[in-house]
């Protein structure tokens, strides 16, 4: 085990130090694009400033044998764009991989200075984070980086939602994880082919009407509500990350002409604690810009709590509503991220003076 003394100190000769904290970036969706489709990396200069990461994708949906040709493409992209405030982020291949060490050998000493976030998949424990956190160190001193990357680690195994909490706590590059909902479900032996959001096999049946003098039930007509199967998996990811202090991410949502479930996935995940998701799709991107971002009216709420609280001390009551230390805290947590997307979001920003100013009226 690693003296804690050791663990801020680079792992590499000449490697910049390791982060001491994870800088929030506002990253509500992660769009993912093929840097091998030559039409696809043509959009990425106009795509980049309406989101806030974009993906160069070499793992799945990559074929085998366009997998070096992604990646030369990725470095072409990097080298070509100004991406501005958007974060360029990786998704390499997994680590069993024959391709996985020439992906960060090439990235990292090619176009490191620009690459924010490296996305490891099938992340099955801390280990796998110490192999890539060690190998980053070396390559960043190789190509003189002075600032170092971050790591991602997405969950789609057993074993790794079992290690969650380790893997969550495994370096201080951790910048955070992302449910992987479809290799998850294969490695569970779940019965499901559906990548992400619920299924109408998974569900709660109400109880039959009551009979009297002892009877059989009736088989009248009973109300179903379907449930999500992935509510465990993300809840836990949620306190893992919040107990490390990195972020938790929706994956993906497979069923792009679905946008009302997409929707309805991706605010449950953002009521749990996630502060984005991935984006497959240019129709999905308003989706997560939408859901991620605090509304205009539970905000304004917000800052007259904040407000009408003080030090955040006692309790006081607001149209009927009791408001003490606790909602002070929930209050604090929405307004500061409210005012980080701001910042990023000239059109949110002006949303959010129009409802406090209505509020204040």
């Amino acid at each position: 085990m690693r003296s804690a003394k050791d663990f801020f100190r680079p792992l590499a000769v000449g490697a910049p130090a390791p982060p001491r904290e994870v800088p929030f970036r506002p990253s509500r969706m992660i769009h993912f694009f093929d840097p091998g489709n030559e039409k696809m990396a043509a959009k990425v200069p106009a795509l980049a400033p309406q989101v806030d990461v974009l993906l160069g994708n070499l793992e799945d949906a990559v074929a085998a044998d366009r997998k070096e040709a992604a990646r030369a493409g990725l470095v072409s992209v990097a080298r070509a764009t100004d991406f501005g405030a958007t974060q360029l982020w990786t998704r390499v291949n997994s680590l069993d991989s024959p391709w996985a060490l020439d992906d960060l050998v090439t990235l990292v000493t090619e176009i490191g200075d620009k690459l924010d976030v490296v996305m490891v998949p099938k992340v099955e424990g801390a280990h796998d984070i110490h192999y890539v956190d060690r190998l980053l160190a070396q390559l960043e001193a190789r190509a003189g980086l002075r600032r170092p990357i971050l790591v991602h680690a997405i969950l789609e195994t057993a074993a790794g939602v079992a290690a969650v909490e380790e893997i969550a706590a495994a370096s201080p590059r951790m910048q955070g994880i992302s449910l992987g909902p479809a290799d998850l479900a294969a490695s569970r032996r779940m019965k499901t082919t559906r990548v992400g959001g619920g299924h109408p096999g998974y569900l709660v049946r109400e109880d039959p009407p009551p009979t009297f003098g002892g009877g059989t039930p009736s088989d009248a007509p009973r109300v179903t509500y379907q449930q999500d199967l992935w509510h465990y998996t993300i809840a836990r990811m949620v306190d893992a990350c919040a107990a490390h202090d990195i972020l938790p991410y929706y994956g993906p949502f497979g069923d792009i002409q679905d946008v009302t479930a997409c929707e309805d996935q991706f605010r449950n995940a953002f009521l749990l604690g996630c502060v984005g998701a991935w984006s497959l799709h240019p129709v999905q991107i308003d989706i997560a810009k939408r859901v991620f971002s605090p509304a205009p009216e539970d905000v304004a709420w917000a800052r007259q709590v904040i407000e009408a609280m003080g030090d955040g001390t006692g309790a006081v009551m607001i149209d009927g509503k009791m408001q003490d230390d606790a909602t002070f805290k929930q209050c604090q947590v929405v307004v500061g991220l409210a005012d980080a997307l701001a910042e990023r979001d000239p059109q949110l920003a002006a949303s959010y003076a129009a409802a406090d100013k209505v509020a204040r009226r």
